[in-house]
């Protein structure tokens, strides 16, 4: 069925699965770790990274819109944070690549891989607790995506993977708490 002049696309529909494309020499992979454990590390990182993204731009965003008497603390404390988030989102997408598969990298992507919902900054710039607020939502989630993967990769071998959502699980654990704290 031919499609009208004036269709628009549909719009991608959120969905659980992921669609993982392998790299030219994923089937060449000898790891020790088979070809469906690795793309169900890479499909739970693929995850973990879009939400990661998702929260490092909520972070940048925020650090860029803040105002009101927390202006300098919290200016100083999300750009502390986005900066080491921005170092680790690269970590975890060659993870993922050295998996044999293709890193999600766009919007797109990201919108609907990830479990963190957008933040608008032109129009709407909440205020300092709620920004704070939803940072610790968005490091809780980041957290509990990271446990998944975990769980994931223990089971397979998969010890880098594990290593890296152990660390990674450390640092939003303690942004969350850190954050936390300022709305006691």
């Amino acid at each position: 069925m031919a499609k009208a002049k004036n269709d628009k696309p549909a719009k991608p529909q959120k969905s659980d699965k992921s669609p993982l494309t392998p790299t030219a020499s994923s089937q060449a992979i000898d790891i020790g770790i088979s070809g469906g454990d690795r793309r169900n590390i890479a499909e739970g990182l693929s995850r973990f990274l879009s939400d990661s993204f998702t929260l490092y731009l909520k972070t940048h965003n925020f650090h860029w819109n803040i105002t009101g008497p927390m202006f300098n603390s919290l200016h100083v404390m999300f750009e502390t944070q986005y900066t080491e988030q921005w170092t680790a989102l690269d970590e975890t997408a060659e993870r993922i690549r050295a998996l044999g598969f293709n890193a999600p990298g766009s919007y797109a992507e990201f919108i609907r891989l990830s479990s963190i919902p957008e933040e608008p900054g032109l129009t709407e710039a909440p205020d300092w607790k709620e920004m704070v607020r939803q940072l610790v939502a968005g490091n809780e989630a980041v957290a509990r995506t990271a446990r998944k993967v975990l769980k994931t990769a223990d089971e397979a071998g998969d010890d880098p993977t594990v290593d890296l959502m152990t660390q990674r699980l450390q640092t939003h654990e303690k942004y969350a708490w850190m954050l936390r704290s300022l709305l006691e």
